[in-house]
């Protein structure tokens, strides 16, 4: 599956395919929707407040982070929010969009590794 990352502050390119997903809990702080340029918000599909505050974007605790979030993922709402990104994905290029400055060590980056490894 053909699914890209990209900061949601960044500009929209024509490179993002054919939907733009916002994957945070959270909205993005001092952006409208109009500057977004988003097709969805797949909030039910980030960690829960807990994990995310735990974790705090620390780089040295991404892989903890990681197997904690995977096993949120098999929970049903969130499972529900990825089956409906993996249908988008399935669809065509997906770009996942996160407000997170490290988008490499993101839920984002995360979800893009699941949906490319089943594809």
């Amino acid at each position: 599956m053909d699914v890209r990352l990209r900061r949601v502050y960044e500009p929209a390119s024509d490179d993002d395919g054919r939907q733009r997903v916002l994957v945070d809990r959270v909205w993005p702080r001092g952006l409208s929707k109009e500057k977004a340029h988003l097709d969805e918000w797949e909030k039910d599909v980030a960690p829960s407040t807990d994990l995310r505050k735990w974790y705090g974007h620390r780089v040295d605790r991404f892989e903890e982070f990681t197997r904690r979030y995977e096993g949120e993922l098999n929970e049903p709402e969130r499972a529900a929010a990825y089956d409906r990104l993996r249908g988008l994905a399935g669809r065509g290029p997906l770009t996942l969009l996160t407000a997170t400055r490290d988008v490499e060590h993101s839920q984002a980056a995360v979800l893009a590794a699941r949906l490319r490894a089943e594809g």
